[in-house]
């Protein structure tokens, strides 16, 4: 699934100051396109981001919880306000008898009041984490790992890698089971292998945080360093057996369909049967493995790895999982070690992290109250008729394409009229009726969501797909595309300014949501996207020759990107593991530049606060994409993030377009002017 940006964490990175030679941070938002948030001694055809930008980059600063800062952030703390209303209010009727038992919206009061009570949780202690344990204790020779594993991941989730139902890549209108990598604690794969100075501190700080934890469940210092070193042995052969991220992105490298004794085969130590069984499916016999040598290696490490050390492992497992839920001292452990990749000087405020809490396990619950509290139909329609007008600039937009054969463009066509398009919030919410909620008990109701969750999840596998199903929740500040259903997804929570505000001029909305709109429907057609068909079938319909010229000209915008640093000289852009993202953003800005101008028509091209409507549309996506992250922060999605840094988001398509270097009046050799020779010539 490609998205606007990362679901964890909600914009993508960038120590903005330490980029630019123009640039220099430090307090206060102001609207966009303000000229407040201008730097007009950074020349636009130099550095358009920090022209853009520089006047908000000197003046805002990052709150201490936060690991970065901007339009994203700012969005999501109305997101948070809005439902810190209504959960509050929630908590308040279901204790106060006002809302009957087992109502939606006593559901989600009740849920929200749990995870606030931090008195009952310190309460307990440990204590909710018993159950867990006592399965993992019980597992005392290897055959024991089987069942253990499977009633792990029912209870829990703590099976060392990824598993549910999925659509099959080939046969997209099936669900089917699905088996990927997974075990890891640390981002992924490099952070075990690489041997810089930094990944090396990384390890050694990971392996003392285990050390801690383990410390908090009661073993002595001397138990705890040791089953620390154990975790970390276990991890480090997981992770040499992973992919990584870059190779994730491969589609059909990643497809293994196989019958279960064709799996169990892989796997002679491991047997699936009472896996699956232990998931209330007892009938998978299909499953798409995604990294079989993965699934070699742990079954090789079945053998080899002592019981008492898997054990351990899944000990660790089971804490590091629990730690948000459980008492104080093991919150605040668990949010120093996150420091190493947030930055963040202090731990989000509880009832934002409980907001979150109630929105990830009960989203479309908590999402009908959301919807009626922020998004009406007047703003749903507005949104419909911005999506339409999109879909039918990129339609044009295929159609004029030199380089692209007829025939591959009546597959592409074909393709984009078949797009679904979801905006604001399901149409068919989800039934959350056979979902348990206790008063007072937070672990116990965080159990209860996931386990009901994952059965809801296993529970579609041999069923025609949902087409109707959504894969965020209303409040959601993002987007995406899913090329398995060939769906444009646009969450209420991102439908209000600064990308869309109906005060604002066409300009405006079309630089902003206009172009957040064409960057999911370009994921369609991005080096990932374009291999699957109309249905969601991962299958080739371009000619040979099609597909050689879009390859050549991806190459260069991989090239392009890999030129980029962040925070130093050294610390590069991966631009393999950002193409499809990078893709999406020029193609996005090119689809929806072509809807304004045909918006705008033969009409006046009236100039406001002295600029064109062609440079208004370019300041509204820099203004957009404006952020400030902490070093840590930014280092880390270098590393694990799909999206380029935000100054690269505007900066690298920007220079590719000529309608970008005619709006601002740039010449040849401008910074922000790519040779023609190294342009890519995708829209």
């Amino acid at each position: 699934m490609n998205r606007l940006l990362r679901l964890a964490v909600l914009a993508p990175a960038l120590a903005a100051f330490a980029l630019s030679g123009c640039a220099k941070p430090a307090a206060n938002a102001t609207p966009p396109l303000s000229r407040a948030n201008l730097d007009t001694t950074c020349a636009p055809c130099t550095d358009f981001y920090e022209y853009a930008n520089g006047g908000w980059l000197k003046r805002d600063t990052i709150p201490s919880a936060y690991p970065s800062y901007g339009s994203f952030f700012a969005v999501q703390d109305h997101n948070w306000d809005v439902l810190h209303t209504i959960l509050d209010r929630d908590a308040a009727d279901a204790k106060s008898g006002k809302l009957a038992a087992g109502t939606p919206a006593w559901k989600v009061g009740t849920y929200y009041a749990s995870c606030m009570d931090t008195v009952a949780i310190d309460k307990q202690g440990l204590a909710p984490l018993q159950p867990v344990l006592q399965v993992i204790d019980a597992i005392q020779q290897p055959g024991d790992l089987e069942n253990g594993m499977g009633m792990l991941e029912h209870l829990a989730g703590l099976a060392p890698w990824s598993d549910g139902a999925g659509q099959d890549a080939k046969d997209a209108a099936q669900e089917i089971a699905v088996l990927g990598q997974g075990g890891l604690t640390l981002p992924n794969k490099d952070y075990y292998t690489k041997t810089d100075d930094a990944s090396k501190k990384i390890r050694d700080e990971f392996v003392a945080h285990v050390q801690r934890m383990f410390e908090l469940m009661g073993d002595s210092s001397k138990v705890a360093a040791a089953e620390a070193k154990t975790v970390m042995a276990i991890e480090m052969r997981l992770a040499m057996a992973s992919k990584a991220p870059v190779d994730l992105r491969d589609p059909n490298a990643n497809y293994h369909k196989l019958s279960l004794p064709e799996l169990d085969g892989l796997t002679p130590h491991f047997h699936w049967g009472p896996f699956f069984s232990a998931q209330g499916r007892p009938d998978v016999f299909t499953i798409d493995v995604g990294q079989p040598d993965f699934f070699k290696a742990i079954d090789a490490m079945f053998v080899s790895v002592p019981v008492a050390d898997w054990r351990t492992y899944l000990r660790w497992r089971a804490v590091h999982a629990a730690a948000p839920a459980l008492s104080t001292p093991f919150v605040e452990e668990n949010f120093k070690f996150s420091q190493l990749f947030s930055g963040a000087r202090e731990n989000m405020p509880r009832w934002k992290r409980c907001i979150n809490s109630t929105d990830g396990r009960l989203g479309e619950l908590l999402g009908q109250e959301y919807v009626k509290a922020a998004f009406p139909p007047e703003a749903k329609a507005r949104a419909v008729k911005i999506v339409d007008n999109l879909v039918s600039a990129l339609h044009d937009r295929i159609q004029q394409l030199g380089w692209m054969s007829d025939s591959t463009k009546v597959q592409a066509l074909a393709k984009l009229g078949a797009y679904m398009k979801k905006i604001g919030y399901p149409d068919k919410w989800r039934d959350y009726t056979a979902l348990k909620v206790t008063p007072g008990d937070y672990l116990a109701n965080v159990r209860a969501a996931d386990q009901f969750n994952a059965a809801y999840d296993w529970n579609k596998i041999g069923k025609p797909v949902d087409r109707t199903e959504w894969g965020m929740t209303p409040p959601t500040v993002n987007a995406y595309y899913n090329p398995l259903m060939n769906e444009i997804v646009f969450p209420a929570g991102i439908l209000q300014p600064p990308f869309y505000d109906p005060n604002a001029d066409d300009a405006v909305n079309y630089g902003a949501m206009g172009a957040v709109i064409g960057h999911e429907m370009t994921h369609g057609f991005d080096d990932q996207g374009r291999q699957y068909d109309k249905d969601g079938n991962l299958k080739d319909w371009w000619t040979k020759d099609d597909a050689a010229k879009y390859t050549a000209e991806a190459a260069k915008v991989v090239k392009q990107f890999d030129g980029y640093t962040v925070l130093d000289s050294a610390t590069h852009v991966n631009g393999q593991l950002t193409l499809g993202e990078n893709i999406a953003d020029f193609g996005g800005l090119t689809v929806a530049y072509a809807a304004m101008e045909k918006a705008l028509g033969n009409g006046p091209r009236t100039k406001i606060d002295g600029f064109t409507p062609e440079q208004r549309f370019f300041l509204a996506w820099a203004q957009v994409w404006r952020e400030l992250d902490r070093p840590a922060y930014a280092r880390m999605l270098v590393s694990a993030d799909v999206h380029a840094p935000a100054k690269w988001r505007v900066n690298g398509p920007l220079s590719n377009m000529p309608e970008f270097k005619a709006a601002w009046g740039c010449k040849d050799g401008d910074p922000m002017v790519r040779a023609d020779s190294l342009r890519p010539k995708i829209w």
